[in-house]
């Protein structure tokens, strides 16, 4: 007979623990579900990317309508549980829903803890829990104004690094002397708080809060030494406390949260209890790793495992803030009985300090470099001695053992019980049992079936050596099909092979890589042209036969056979004088469509292909050069009109854009780039779901790459924040470069970045300034020997750095 199992709450654990009784027993609920949100259940651990603009509430969702619907689940969302009637056995909702039950599941989460000071309830003060705060803080962040986040813990750091990136002025006020108190020692707070303030967020430790100030809305936070800090927005992230009233009202057993056996039973047999509201060996969670624990325990219960009892674990706490690396797990409190090792390398920015007790690791501090946080977690948990290898612990599993390990040793080494994924609680074991078992060879396989490096990603890399480890060659994040029929190659392999045997020719890559058709095909030579232009620009002649009609005669083929001319028009930005000498091409040439484009610009149709070189040289004369928009390189520099003419532009949107378009055009890349500029954060100019986009803010320029809007839709990514003209110029044209040398032909620069890792990128761009000038070098050098608008030099009038060489095969030639 199927019961009917009634849950309260709709979060992380009570979804988990779902996901693990249909498993173990489907069939055997009827299952109805009461969320006080109006909304499906998500990823909590993801709601700071959300803040900060890396991802949408779409992305982080765990479980959509239709998983509700395919397992016979009733929803109610929105309904807060206000009574439970042990004796009847129903919960009533505050919509007036009553529901019977056989077992119940309370699962009602946590409360933030908001400082009871003078004005704490006005008007733009928040707190920072569910997907509602954050909605709340974006549409206060429109201001770009100023915000003070009360707490330096993890959410509070997280919450003001979305506001930054939100375009805010942050001020972090922390009671203690340094950041993360609970959770670092005293000299990894230092660092942290350095690394914060690098990103432009203030912090103020020591600091008490005696009021928040304000009539109508708040306007500040008065401290106890009688400082003021100015705000328009006030988040309080200074801790939880378990959502127990529910059940203490209902006559539970309740202390600090609903007191729960290893079982996860409260004190009725009947109802269990799990996630934050839950008390279970005297400890309360907020972590996700045990709440998931919690979940596992309940579904073997709920299922018929009198056995399944809950143990606790050191949860390891890592900081989700892009750029700044953090892993602290156990007690690395001083004492009399306690040795530690430390580790400090000031120019890297990395301290490791590893606290021993009975030649026994109990606790890790790691900033900078936290690779080997896994593997610390591992010892600690086991308890091992590590008498054997005291002097070289310090450096991490690698060195163990005298020389150091290969990363894949490394790894097999690892137990099968070790913590891959601290977020969603998932070991070596399951992961290798589910590539096995499953079949699964890629990443996004692992991700759908284990949940490992599917919330933060911080352990995508071990999952990936895993992946290596247990499908052997057969598994290879970089391999693709070969490029065409010509060959068995596949593109990453050409374009190694290019550099590695100085390959400078189509046919010398033909010969020497064994080409199986004696001159390529209409796939590979455009691709081996790009290979050969990109790695030898001042050696190779950009072969014009090897391009598609579209680049070879500076137009769009129709379906008519006819063509579309695209003149560029910097930054969208034209005058009298050009619309004119369009008109008259239009007139002359009998033109039948006019059209503006997406990308600012006119777009001419219709022409017949032999009218094309008296087309361009008319627009020639009037300074015109190629919009490029057939091209495999930079199209469109989309602008606002910025700070010159909007009241609420913040930069010259307009000159930067121009100033990109400029300096970038003629690049040819491995696919169409297209970019844009916005002058304040109401992105007028689409900037964020372009390849590349910048959104100009108070304090300089926000920096978005990885967008795409057309067959795919995606969001972009941010690179980071610099503060002048030249800095955002300087880092797109190095990001620009690496796609180039990088990506496959063909492939957009959001398919590679997926690919490369975003975090990747940006350390390469933002964070390693020698990278970035030598990509920028690179790319400035190539543009020296760039080919392209053969009638570039008819222009006059210009200044010289803004148009590049006429290329060596003529425009009719080409045309031909």
């Amino acid at each position: 007979m199927t019961e009917k199992l009634v849950i309260i709450g709709n979060g992380m654990a009570p979804g988990r623990m779902l996901e693990h009784l249909f498993e173990a027993e489907p069939g055997r609920y009827a299952v109805t579900i009461f969320n006080a949100e109006p909304r499906v259940n998500y990823d909590r651990i993801m709601l700071s990317p959300v803040l900060s603009g890396e991802k949408s509430y779409e992305e982080i969702v765990i479980h959509g309508d239709g998983w509700y619907i395919d397992n016979g689940i009733t929803l109610y969302k929105g309904h807060r549980i206000v009574a439970i009637d042990r004796r009847a056995k129903t919960v009533t909702s505050d919509h007036g829903v009553t529901e019977p039950y056989d077992r119940l599941v309370i699962a009602t989460g946590s409360v933030p803890f908001v400082i009871p000071v003078p004005g704490h309830d006005l008007p733009g003060v928040l707190s920072y829990r569910d997907l509602d705060d954050v909605n709340a803080m974006m549409l206060a962040a429109q201001s770009r104004e100023t915000a003070v986040v009360i707490g330096g813990g993890l959410l509070g750091l997280e919450a003001a690094a979305g506001l930054k990136a939100r375009g805010m002025d942050v001020t972090v006020l922390h009671l203690m002397p340094t950041l993360m108190e609970r959770q670092l020692d005293p000299a990894a707070g230092y660092l942290l708080q350095k690394a914060v303030e690098e990103r432009g967020i203030k912090v103020i430790t020591k600091a008490e809060t005696r009021a928040i100030l304000g009539e109508d809305k708040v306007s500040g936070v008065e401290l106890a030494d009688g400082t003021v800090v100015p705000a328009t927005l006030v988040v309080m992230a200074i801790g939880i406390r378990p959502n127990a009233a529910l059940a203490k009202d209902a006559g539970l057993e309740v202390n600090r949260g609903i007191v729960v056996d290893e079982g996860m039973a409260t004190s009725d047999p009947a109802i269990l209890a799990l996630g934050e509201c839950a008390e279970v060996g005297g400890r309360v969670y907020g972590l996700v790793a045990p709440l998931y624990e919690m979940a596992r325990v309940a579904a073997a219960r709920l299922a018929g495992d009198a056995k399944a009892g809950f143990v606790h674990a050191e949860t390891p706490t890592k900081l989700k803030v892009t750029g700044i690396d953090l892993y602290s797990l156990g007690d690395f409190a001083d004492g009399d009985d306690r040795e530690e090792i430390v580790l400090r390398d000031a120019t890297a920015g990395i301290y490791k300090r590893l606290v021993l007790k009975d030649n026994r690791l109990i606790g890790t501090v790691l900033f900078g470099e936290t690779g080997d946080g896994a593997w610390f977690n591992d010892l600690t948990r086991k308890k091992v001695d590590i008498s054997d290898m005291r002097d070289t612990l310090i450096f991490g599993q690698a060195f163990q053992g005298g020389a150091p390990m290969d990363p894949l040793a490394a790894v097999a080494a690892l137990p099968d019980d070790a913590e891959i994924c601290g977020c969603n609680g998932v070991c070596k074991s399951r992961i290798v049992g589910a590539i096995t078992s499953k079949g699964l060879t890629s990443l996004d396989d692992v991700r759908a079936h284990t949940k490992a490096s599917a919330s933060c990603g911080t352990c995508t890399g071990l999952v990936e050596q895993l992946m290596s480890l247990t499908l052997g060659d057969a598994y290879n994040p970089a391999a693709v099909q070969p490029m065409c029929g010509c060959t068995e190659l596949g593109h990453d392999d050409v374009r190694r092979l290019i550099k590695a045997k100085k390959l400078k020719s189509i046919p010398a890559v033909m010969q020497e890589l064994e080409w199986k058709t004696s001159c390529g095909c209409a796939k590979c030579r455009p691709a081996l042209n790009y290979y050969l232009v990109a790695d030898w620009p001042d050696e190779y002649a950009d072969d014009y036969q090897s391009r598609f009609v579209n680049e070879r005669v500076h137009a769009n083929i129709q379906k008519d056979g006819t063509y579309s001319v695209v003149p560029r028009m910097w930054g969208g930005v034209t005058s009298s004088r050009e619309l004119r000498a369009i008109a008259d091409v239009v007139d002359r040439f009998q033109i039948p469509t006019v059209k503006v484009t997406g990308g600012q610009r006119i777009d001419m149709l219709g022409i017949r292909k032999e009218d094309l070189p008296a087309v361009w040289a008319d627009l020639g004369k009037a300074g015109f050069v190629s919009g490029h928009a057939y091209a495999k390189g930079l199209r469109t520099v989309k602008t606002c009109v910025g700070s010159d003419w909007c009241r609420f532009g913040t930069q010259d949107s307009t000159g930067l854009g121009i100033r990109i378009e400029k300096f970038m055009w003629g690049s040819w890349t491995p696919a169409k780039v297209k970019m844009a500029v916005s002058g304040c954060p109401r992105n007028c100019a689409e900037a964020t779901c372009k390849d590349v986009g910048v959104v100009c803010v108070d304090s300089g320029y926000e920096i978005h790459f990885a967008g795409a809007a057309g067959l795919d839709i995606k969001g972009t990514e941010v690179l980071g924040q610099v503060k002048t003209e030249d800095e955002a110029l300087e880092h797109i044209v190095a990001l620009t470069q690496m796609y180039r040398e990088q990506a496959r032909y063909l492939e957009r620069i959001y398919k590679w970045a997926k690919r490369i890792g975003y975090d990747e990128i940006r350390r390469q761009i933002m964070e390693d300034a020698d990278k970035r000038k030598a990509f920028y070098d690179r790319f400035v050098f190539s543009q020296k020997f760039a080919q392209v608008d053969p009638w570039s030099e008819r222009v006059s009038g210009k200044d010289k750095h803004e148009f590049r060489p006429m290329a060596a095969v003529g425009f009719k030639e080409a045309a031909e």
